[in-house]
């Protein structure tokens, strides 16, 4: 048997999550009903487009809602993070050495489960490159990663257990 993915995540997160599949199984679920009512209010089926929009609508949110619930149902909850060791849940600070002509660059990121992921924010996937070649290293340690862009080589500076630095090298 294959073994499947299970997404790490943060109480807070998964919390956030379960409000959110609350709101779309019932205010949204609602909403959607209410619009297809209306919708479907407004005579022949076959030649009305906002009646079909709404079915789309329904299908969307109902896809949204399983995909929710499994991810939910599959997550897993990260209690302890170590300072000593990258894992899921903490953060990072690496410094990126010069590649492709791009000087060298420290970097701040986050550690996080797929649904958390947010490369705008500095939340990267365990699952991404740089993600899995961080996992299990120390402060000190040097690690390469094989990107579609090439081979970059980081060094971990520094580790934190809550995931933030009080104070965030410049990017």
């Amino acid at each position: 048997m294959e073994h499947e993915y299970r997404d790490k995540m943060s109480l807070q997160h998964y919390e956030a999550e379960k409000q959110r599949l609350s709101y779309l199984k019932g205010t949204r679920r609602t909403e959607v009903a209410d619009a297809l009512a209306e919708a479907r209010s407004h005579g022949d089926l076959s030649e009305n487009a906002e009646y079909d929009e709404a079915r789309n609508e329904q299908a969307r949110l109902e896809d949204e809602i399983k995909r929710l619930e499994y991810t939910l149902e599959h997550a897993e909850i990260i209690t302890e993070v170590s300072s000593d060791t990258v894992s899921t849940g903490c953060g990072v600070i690496l410094r990126r050495a010069e590649f492709n002509g791009q000087p060298q660059k420290i970097e701040t990121l986050q550690i996080v489960g797929r649904s958390e992921a947010d490369y705008d924010t500095h939340k990267i996937s365990d699952d991404s490159p740089i993600g899995k070649a961080v996992i299990g290293k120390h402060v000190g340690d040097t690690f390469i990663v094989e990107a579609p862009v090439g081979i970059m080589s980081f060094t971990v500076l520094k580790i934190s257990n809550t995931g933030e630095f009080e104070h965030h090298p410049e990017d």
